[in-house]
C-alpha cells in the first residue's frame, strides 16, 4: 500500500509544472492551456486500475514465495515483483473486469464499454483538436516572422533568436503531447483487452484496413511547399524544391505524405505527385454509435493518429521546421 500510495503521488502535477507560468510573451498561450486541460481526462480511471492490480500482486508474490519456503526477505522480495507484475496486469485487465463485475448480462457489459469508447472518443475528439490547432499557432508563428523577415521587417538575428524561441516552445508543447499520449495509450491498454473480449479481432482489422501502399521514391516536377496537416489551410513548414529526391505517400483526402531526405515531413496536395494519385490511401473505420465494435475500431483508429500527429511535429520540431528557410 506504501508502494503504491509513493507511485500514485510521483504522478500528481500542476498545471504551471507542466506548461510553466504566463508571462505573456507566448502568442499560443491560450492553445496550450487548452492542450493541457484536455489530458486531465487521461489520468483518472488508469491509475486506480494500476493500484488495484498492483496490491493485488503484492499479495500473490508473496504468497508464491511464501509456498516456495522462503524467508521473510524474500517473502518482500516475492511482494515486490508481484506488485511490479500486478500493476502491469492490472492496468491493462482491471477495466474490463470492473466491467464485467458490475454487468448483469453480455448485452449490458457491451452496452457499458460502448458508451465508454464513445466518452473516449468524443474526448479523443477535443484532444486532437487542440494538438491541431496549437500546432497550427506554433509553426504559424514562424511562418510569419520567415514572411517578416524576407519583407525586411526584422533583421537575420532577430528572426533566428525568434524562431529559436519558437522551437523551444514546440519541443515542450510535444513533450506536453507526449505526456498525454502516455496516459491515452495507458487507458487504450485497458480498452484493447475488453475490445479484444468482446469484439475480438477488431484491431487486426483496423490495422488492415490501414494499410498504405509503400513510399515511392520520386522527384519534386517543381517546388512543392509542405503542409503541417493535410488540410490546405494548415502551416507551410518546409518546401520541396525542383527535382529534389522524396519519398510519397498516398495521405487521403486529396494529400500525401512527403519526406525529404533530410527527414522532414508534410503533407502536399496529390496533385503534385500524379504517379501517386491512383494508389490506395489510408481506409478509416466508419462510426456507429450503437455497435461495440465499430466504436472500439474508431477508438483504435483516433489512438493511432494522435500518436502519428505527435512524432510528426516531434520531427519537425527537432529538424527544420524552425529554420529561417522552410526548405
Amino acid at each position: 500500500m506504501i508502494t503504491s500510495a509513493a507511485l500514485l503521488s510521483g504522478c500528481v502535477s500542476t498545471q504551471m509544472g507542466r506548461i510553466g507560468a504566463d508571462d505573456g510573451s507566448d502568442p499560443c498561450r491560450a492553445q496550450v492551456v487548452a492542450l493541457d486541460s484536455t489530458g486531465d481526462f487521461f489520468g483518472e480511471d488508469i491509475i486506480r486500475g494500476a493500484a488495484v492490480g498492483a496490491l493485488g500482486g503484492a499479495a500473490l508474490g508473496a504468497l508464491i514465495a511464501a509456498a516456495s519456503g522462503g524467508n521473510s526477505r524474500n517473502i518482500a522480495a516475492g511482494a515486490g515483483i508481484g506488485a511490479l507484475a500486478g500493476g502491469l496486469t492490472g492496468a491493462a485487465a482491471g477495466y474490463y473486469s470492473a466491467r464485467q463485475r458490475q454487468a448483469s448480462d453480455q448485452a449490458s457489459l457491451n452496452m457499458a464499454i460502448a458508451n465508454d469508447l464513445s466518452l473516449e472518443n468524443a474526448q479523443l475528439d477535443r484532444t486532437q483538436l487542440a494538438f491541431n490547432q496549437l500546432m497550427d499557432c506554433r509553426f504559424g508563428t514562424a511562418q510569419r516572422i520567415r514572411t517578416a523577415y524576407r519583407n525586411g521587417q526584422m533583421t537575420r538575428p532577430q528572426a533566428e533568436a525568434q524562431l529559436a524561441n519558437q522551437r523551444a516552445l514546440a519541443q515542450r508543447d510535444v513533450q506536453l503531447a507526449q505526456s498525454i499520449n502516455g496516459r491515452i495509450t495507458s487507458r487504450g491498454d485497458q480498452f484493447d483487452v475488453a475490445i479484444e473480449n468482446v469484439a475480438p479481432g477488431t484491431k487486426q482489422q483496423v490495422q488492415a484496413g490501414a494499410r498504405v501502399s509503400a513510399p515511392q521514391p520520386l522527384q519534386a516536377r517543381a517546388a512543392v511547399p509542405l503542409k503541417l496537416r493535410p488540410d490546405a489551410a494548415s502551416p507551410e513548414v518546409a518546401q520541396v524544391s525542383p527535382r529534389e529526391s522524396v519519398t510519397v505517400t498516398p495521405a487521403g483526402g486529396g494529400f500525401a505524405l512527403v519526406e525529404t531526405s533530410a527527414g522532414v515531413r508534410g503533407y502536399a496536395p496529390a496533385s503534385a505527385f500524379p504517379e501517386v494519385r491512383n494508389t490506395a490511401a489510408r481506409v478509416q473505420p466508419a462510426a456507429n454509435d450503437n455497435d461495440v465494435r465499430s466504436l472500439a475500431a474508431t477508438n483504435i483508429a483516433r489512438r493511432d493518429n494522435f500518436t502519428e500527429s505527435v512524432s510528426n511535429a516531434q520531427r519537425l520540431a527537432q529538424g527544420q521546421g524552425f529554420e529561417l528557410a522552410a526548405s
